[in-house]
């Protein structure tokens, strides 16, 4: 008698409907994962970093990271799971062992769609989940994450700095808020996060810039609601940031978000 050896699933998929509010709390998967929400805004944490990801985002994620997903609002997920062993196969030769954001493509978005599709043949849908991480490669990585503070002290100064998008309180009131002194935040920021207090809430505001903006607000709307006192002082802000103006990264996203009066004739 032989005994017959039972390969491994190459990949599976994974559709979920959540409320606003709801949260999936902190996992982590043997496989590497697309995050993709079909409708609504997620918040991604690992240990280290927060990610915005609106629909107009996917999110790569490696295998065995430690996550936890927030609901921003009413949401659809859709999730595509690669075993190793098939990742090794079917992967171009781009390293996909670190998080990223990219822009949902209307060839990618369509892709991942159709892996969920009931009418697909399995054959049809390995080869969507192919090419699938293909295009993560074709596609700019969008910069949509912020490190985090881990101290208790950091992360308190890091909540009330991102409640305060308009920048209306100084770090002397952030630091009184927080039961806390100018000094220490200036020195917990650079080594929890790599970055200066000033230089880390400057990527705060242009990260929640990228979710208004991927929402289809205009970069005029933005500037104003990140408080800045100018479209110029926010293109500037932004192209430190990501190394791109608003204008290319509005050029990076679906045309169906981009507002009308940025697309072309």
């Amino acid at each position: 008698m032989t005994r017959q050896t039972q390969l491994p699933i190459p990949f599976r998929i994974l559709s979920r409907t959540f409320p606003q509010g709801e949260a999936v709390a902190w996992h982590a998967h043997a496989e590497a994962q697309v995050i993709f929400a079909a409708s609504g805004t997620i918040q991604v944490y690992t240990e280290s970093e927060r990610w915005f990801i609106p629909p107009q985002l996917a999110l790569w994620m490696p295998a065995r990271i430690p996550h936890r997903v927030d609901m921003i609002s009413d949401t659809e997920l859709r999730m595509i799971y690669w075993h190793p062993s098939a990742l090794r196969k079917w992967a171009p030769d781009r390293p996909l062992d670190y998080i990223f954001a990219l822009a949902a493509t209307p060839l990618l978005r369509e892709l991942i769609l159709s892996a969920f599709k009931d009418d697909i043949s399995p054959e049809k849908a390995e080869l969507a989940v192919r090419l699938i991480l293909h295009e993560l490669i074709e596609t700019p990585d969008i910069p949509v994450f912020l490190p985090m503070p881990t101290s208790t002290i950091g992360r308190r100064v890091a909540d009330l700095a991102l409640a305060d998008s308009r920048m209306h309180l100084g770090v002397s009131d952030l630091a009184c808020r927080a039961a806390t002194s100018i000094r220490t935040i200036s020195r917990v920021f650079p080594v929890e996060t790599g970055l200066t207090f000033k230089a880390w809430r400057q990527r705060a505001r242009i990260v929640l810039a990228i979710d208004q903006l991927s929402a289809g607000r205009t970069i005029s709307q933005v500037a104003a609601d990140v408080g800045f006192g100018s479209t110029a002082a926010f293109s500037f802000a932004f192209r430190q940031v990501t190394k791109m103006t608003p204008t290319a990264f509005l050029h990076h996203l679906p045309a169906a978000v981009v507002p009308a009066d940025m697309r072309k004739p």
